[in-house]
């Protein structure tokens, strides 16, 4: 069952001015669509700000407020809650994308608190040697000339069998390290679920890490696949 959390600022039901939750998409008095909310996504869903969530939960909430912000329920509706219909959808859509992918949801909840996180704060290029996780330097730089003679190789019109075959134990070897990140990453979810603000201080500098390291090694996954693909 979702945990819901209140409001700490409550407005007035445009329909009936009852005092509502600033994030609610419906009046809990007249029942009234609300006005797109301007809060985070998991307010949308009533949540407390969280990395665990009961997905199968979230999935039929998702499903309820759905079917309530249909656009044939207000066919008959004013204009503005025509409007918010489907504006409140959209917003329900992506907040629902979001939520329940664990690494988006991992990156809006600490973007939410100051992280800085993605390509343009960690580097584009992928073969830019600082960006390269020390451990792998040697593995990326010879990955990066396979590559590459893979390419030429093609580009003539030549099959190097023992080629492919390296980067394909290559990808298989990038898949499982990006399986070791995503189990690191839920490690510290409870530290930040749970924690208090040292703990979450220290959990946010180690997902931050791991969200870097797995999009490098995603990057590299692709760059394999692509050109075995080719």
């Amino acid at each position: 069952m979702l945990k819901a959390v209140e409001s700490a600022v409550p407005v007035a039901c445009w329909s009936c001015s009852v005092a509502q939750n600033a994030s609610a998409l419906f009046c809990s008095q007249c029942s009234k669509i609300q006005p797109p909310p301007t809060g985070e996504y998991f307010s949308v869903f009533g949540l407390e700000p969280r990395l665990n969530l009961d997905l199968p939960a979230l999935e039929s909430e998702f499903h309820r407020l759905s079917r309530k912000l249909h656009p044939d329920r207000f066919a008959r509706a004013a204009d503005n809650e025509k409007d918010w219909s489907l504006a409140n959808t959209a917003l329900l859509n992506d907040a629902y994308r979001t939520l329940k992918d664990p690494i988006r949801r991992t990156e809006y909840l600490l973007k939410l608190h100051g992280a800085e996180i993605g390509e343009e704060h960690s580097g584009k290029d992928r073969r830019d040697p600082s960006r390269v996780p020390p451990d792998l330097l040697e593995e990326v730089f010879d990955l990066n000339m396979q590559l590459e003679e893979m390419r030429m190789g093609r580009k003539m019109g030549e099959v190097d069998e023992q080629l492919e075959k390296d980067l394909a134990q290559a990808k298989k070897k990038f898949d499982g390290l990006l399986e070791e990140v995503d189990r690191a990453l839920r490690a510290q979810w409870q530290a930040w679920d749970e924690g208090n603000e040292s703990a979450r201080q220290s959990a946010q500098a180690a997902m931050v890490a791991l969200l870097d390291r797995r999009r490098y090694l995603n990057n590299l996954v692709r760059d394999v696949t692509e050109t075995l693909g080719a």
